[in-house]
């Protein structure tokens, strides 16, 4: 067990480079194995591209040897044709013997499945190895599929004393008040990267006019939704610019719009949260970041539909303001970057 592991983690480490690129795929990875030595390896890298498994077979050089070896793989095969050919076919064609699967695919179009079909070929198929680990790898992929909603990461900055914003009088821009340091916002513009859509409510956007990009980092900018009760935000705001694809949540359809939006009706007398990642689900977003402000933040909380939530907590004080979100003490865990804190609270069921 302990060489199936070794090789399921580097499955793992592969599959983590298509993290924020796969969508709405899940992150896999793959290896060959022959006579205890790795001959081919390869990852999914974006949706309509060839798969892990299909990378990793192509890369061994010596194809003869695939009759005799062992192909790990940190997902169930796919045994359906999609932008791509089934896995399983593949496998089977190419007649390697033994097939190692991190976890079992949570998608209807597969669910055991790839594994069933392996069998029926004659394939000697262990699931299992590193189960829990394969399965966070893509707690996306899996949330959106099994929990009908996307993955539900809540994050703000606070100040030393528990504030998200200082009062408006002591504002005299229209741009963000910066709580922590320049390498704890990087990391943000990281995170904006690896997730499928950034949410934030209309007080969010009339004080601070964010982008929503990630500017500050290399990669694809994620869809912006946007919750605009009665449509007051201004066309002109930033959050309106570029080409990314814009979510606006109203109580009705505005008057204007800007191409590059799509407005959808919500009864804000009811579950606003749920109301909304139903919606999304309809979107196919499977995961999404929560940036605020503190009224937003609060009603994904008090719904309880979050999964994740990433929380810096800055050196400054600002006395008086906009208190930070409250939230459950859930299985937490602390880092510093630099002079900041970074708190990771899990809500698991």
């Amino acid at each position: 067990m302990e060489i199936q592991e070794k090789y399921m983690r580097r499955c793992i480490e592969l599959a983590k480079n298509g993290l924020g690129t796969t969508y709405p795929n899940p992150m896999v990875g793959s290896v060959i194995v022959y006579n205890n030595k790795i001959i081919g390896e390869g990852w999914h890298k974006k949706s309509g591209e060839p798969h892990a498994e299909v990378n990793a077979i192509r890369s061994v050089k010596d194809k003869s040897l695939l009759e005799k070896a062992t192909i790990y793989v940190s997902l169930e095969p796919c045994s359906h044709f999609g932008k791509t050919p089934p896995c399983c076919d593949l496998i089977i064609l190419n007649k390697i013997p033994n097939v190692v699967i991190g976890t079992v695919d949570s998608n209807i179009k597969v669910a055991g499945n790839g594994i069933k079909k392996l069998i029926e070929t004659g394939a000697k198929v262990t699931v299992g190895v590193l189960e829990s680990e394969c399965y966070e790898l893509n707690k996306r992929f899996f949330t959106f599929h099994e929990k009908k909603r996307p993955y539900v990461i809540l994050k703000w900055a606070e100040s030393k004393d528990g504030f998200i914003a200082p009062l408006k009088i002591y504002r005299n821009e229209q741009k963000p008040v910066w709580i922590t340091n320049e390498f704890s916002r990087q990391i943000v513009h990281k995170w904006r990267s690896e997730e499928q859509a950034i949410l934030v409510g209309t007080q969010t956007v009339i004080d601070d006019n964010p982008k929503l990009d990630v500017r500050d980092w290399k990669g694809n900018n994620p869809v912006k939704v946007i919750i605009d009760q009665n449509n007051r935000i201004p066309l002109e705001s930033q959050v309106f610019e570029g080409q990314s694809k814009t979510i606006v949540f109203s109580k009705t359809l505005p008057k204007n719009k800007k191409e590059n939006c799509i407005f959808e009706i919500v009864d804000f007398e009811k579950n606003i949260a749920d109301q909304i990642l139903q919606s999304l689900y309809k979107h196919q977003i499977q995961s999404i970041i929560i940036e605020g402000g503190q009224k937003t933040l609060q009603t994904f909380i008090d719904e309880k539909v979050w999964d994740e939530a990433r929380i810096f907590i800055g050196t400054n004080t600002f006395e008086k303001g906009i208190k930070a979100p409250i939230i459950p003490f859930k299985n937490k865990s602390k880092s510093s970057i630099e002079n900041d804190e970074l708190v990771i609270l899990r809500n698991h069921d």
